[in-house]
């Protein structure tokens, strides 16, 4: 029954390839099935070479290139020559059951011209099946991995409420309210329903509205490329399929000679028709039919098949690229060492972490981490170390929770065991009875004052945390707040044993080691002042006192000295040298009137704005483009020529490099590492 209803349904083809955001194939339609190989091998070759690169987005624009290999989409966009005569069998989806002439204009389907089967014919519906099933499995499968209590409870994306696209909201409700209700309430209800509102003809102009007020959005909050322009594009899909020829016919005349035919199409040889013309669907059809039906159920099944590939689960589950589990986890790295051993003479090091990669995925993947050891095992000989064996200590808090260890830093990760088929041995639980702390942790937070920040410890029996405490770092404690911990002050030989609600004022500028002593996983925190930053705030809030002063008239009679000028907008003078702290000022002053400025821009100088950032972003990637492929072609230019093409790629203008910040708002602080 379902492969009699797949193949049994034809609908008129449209450009399918542009609306999808892929190209695979050229305008012209030319040699269109070649034309979407010679890029799906390309681009699941270059996504298959580094997995440090995988996402959901970039794994649905090969699921797409893929689709569009196997779908009739040359079909749309072929008008015939002046005068000729459509047989009636043309009007079956048209108003007219007559034969009529149409108009005269060229082909835009080079392949129609080879193959007159291909002129404006159908489309059999398993195309259209196909591709509204996938945009249909992205929004459900992610609205059902939003479920998770760590989204229901509003702690994936809890600072997402601070952007200026929420202030709308937060003129009635407080920024916890709209974190909670709009960002995760409002991201789970629209993923959850999105696919069904925009199947049915009543609910979709709702749906359409509303995903493309989301879509919208995320290109503004995120920087994630061309997915929201691909998946707006793809609401296209669950519309009537005639909807591109009711626009045409709606253009004006001299319009309409330049855009696609609005005929209606012809019966095509891949349909299978029902009523008079009805026939016994054939071989192909039904293979057709079976194979978007089991394409279907294993889009279902990829994201629940983490009980298969337990290798790569980590405190998250299955593979990353597939899983559809998109902003669901938010991660926080406090500390990274990785420590490297000589087998032969024992000798102890350190590494800078991420040393011989740029990639920075590898701290949250235990396979990742795998093959990293197995990297640094074969370099570190290079430098004198034989044998070498490699320990990470990886801390990690994933949403809003404790930092606590992500591996077994006792374990040598290049003799360790990994298999994409078992559970990594190695690999330390994530302490989700601790869950339950974080509206604890929160409040404490709060009671803090700005200039004291705070980090939160968990940590396993048996194990132990070394620290330095920088000098910049003054009046340094740890309260212990859950178990009992040993504190070894290293340089002065002395230990200190803490139970529950207990402190200890720690020195700077020196090592400790914080045992866990007790049964179950202890808590503590660290409570420190930037001392340094702290003065450099006093300091520029002193030269802004200043300024203001001598603007109002209001200061001392006495010039400023040749030092400070410049706060007043003065060129330094000649011999002087610039004040680290007046640097500092002047920059903070530029940006702070970059953002008063950009706030004030009309909603005319915004669009300006953004038309300007998106020219460049598509500069840079076309002439990248083009400098890779003369590259393959005809080898690499010396690397003083390539640094400048390079450079010229990168250009983003003026007004786009006035300013860090493209948001509109200052970057998030980032906590200090102890």
């Amino acid at each position: 029954m379902a492969s009699r209803f797949a193949a049994s349904r034809c609908c008129p083809s449209w450009r399918r390839c542009r609306s999808t955001g892929c190209t695979c194939s050229t305008p012209s339609w030319c040699c269109y099935r070649l034309s979407c190989l010679a890029f799906l091998g390309p681009y699941w070759y270059v996504f298959l070479l580094d997995k440090t690169a995988w996402n959901n987005h970039s794994y649905l624009y090969g699921l797409l290139a893929f689709q569009l290999a196997l779908l009739s989409a040359d079909r749309y966009g072929w008008v015939t020559a002046p005068g000729r005569r459509v047989p009636p069998g043309h009007a079956r989806l048209g108003a007219c059951r007559h034969t009529v002439s149409l108009p005269p204009s060229s082909g835009r389907s080079v392949d129609g011209l080879f193959r007159p089967s291909k002129r404006n014919a159908h489309v059999p519906l398993w195309n259209y099946t196909l591709l509204r099933a996938q945009i249909f499995i992205v929004y459900f499968i992610a609205g059902l991995k939003k479920l998770d209590a760590d989204w229901v409870g509003g702690y994936s994306m809890g600072s997402l409420a601070r952007h200026w696209l929420f202030a709308p909201f937060k003129l009635v409700l407080s920024e916890e309210t709209t974190s909670l209700v709009v960002v995760h309430g409002g991201g789970l209800l629209l993923d959850l329903s999105a696919g069904f509102l925009l199947f049915f003809d009543a609910t979709r102009p709702f749906a359409l509205f509303f995903v493309t007020y989301f879509h919208c959005m995320n290109s503004q909050l995120f920087s994630i490329g061309m997915f929201p322009y691909t998946m707006l594009a793809s609401s296209g899909l669950f519309c009537e399929a005639s909807w591109p020829r009711r626009l045409c016919a709606r253009c004006p005349g001299w319009l309409r000679r330049a855009l696609p035919s609005v005929a209606p199409p012809r019966p095509s040889a891949d349909c299978a028709y029902g009523g008079r013309r009805a026939r016994r669907p054939r071989l192909r059809q039904h293979l057709a039919a079976a194979f978007t039906l089991l394409y279907v159920l294993e889009q279902f099944f990829l994201p629940y098949s983490h009980f298969i590939t337990q290798g790569y689960n980590n405190w998250t589950n299955g593979l990353y690229g597939y899983s559809w589990d998109m902003m669901v986890h938010s991660r926080f790295h406090q500390h990274v060492k990785i420590t490297y051993r000589d087998g032969l003479t024992g000798d102890v090091g350190y590494l800078k972490p991420g040393v011989f990669t740029q990639s920075r995925r590898w701290k949250d993947h235990a396979d990742m981490l795998k093959q990293y050891s197995a990297c640094l095992s074969r370099l570190l000989p290079r430098y004198n170390v034989s044998q070498p064996q490699i320990y990470f200590d990886v801390w990690v808090s994933i949403n809003d929770r404790f930092q606590q260890r992500l591996v077994d830093p006792r374990v040598d990760i290049v003799q360790a065991e990994w298999s994409p088929w078992r559970p990594t041995p190695w690999l330390l639980p994530l302490l989700l009875e601790l869950s339950p702390w974080r509206a604890r942790l929160q409040a404490l937070e709060s009671t803090l004052d700005n200039h004291t920040e705070v980090v939160f410890i968990a940590d396993f029996p048996g194990l132990h945390l070394e620290n330095f405490v920088s000098e910049d770092l003054g009046n340094t404690s740890l309260r212990v707040l859950r178990g009992e911990v040993t504190v070894e002050l290293v340089e002065q030989g002395s230990n200190h044993t803490l139970r529950e609600g207990e402190g200890l004022q720690l020195p700077a500028g020196q090592y400790h080691k914080v045992h866990t002593v007790s049964p179950e996983p202890s808590c503590y925190m660290y409570i420190y002042v930037n001392t340094t930053a702290l003065a450099l705030a006093r300091n520029l809030t002193r030269l802004q006192e200043l300024r203001e002063r001598v603007q109002n008239g209001t200061a001392e009679t006495e010039p400023l000295p040749p030092e400070l000028r410049p706060i007043l907008g003065e060129p330094l003078a000649d011999g002087a040298e610039a004040d680290p702290v007046v640097r500092a000022f002047l920059r903070r002053q530029q940006r702070l009137e970059e953002l008063g400025r950009r706030r004030d821009e009309s909603l005319a100088q915004r669009f300006h704005r953004f038309l300007i950032k998106k020219y460049y972003l598509f500069r840079r990637s076309a002439l990248m483009t083009f400098i890779s492929l003369r590259n393959l072609a005809l080898g690499r230019p010396p690397l003083e020529q390539l640094a400048q093409e390079v450079a010229f790629a990168n250009l983003r203008g003026q007004e786009e490099s006035a300013h860090p910040s493209s948001r509109g708002q200052e970057p998030a602080e980032q906590h200090t590492e102890l």
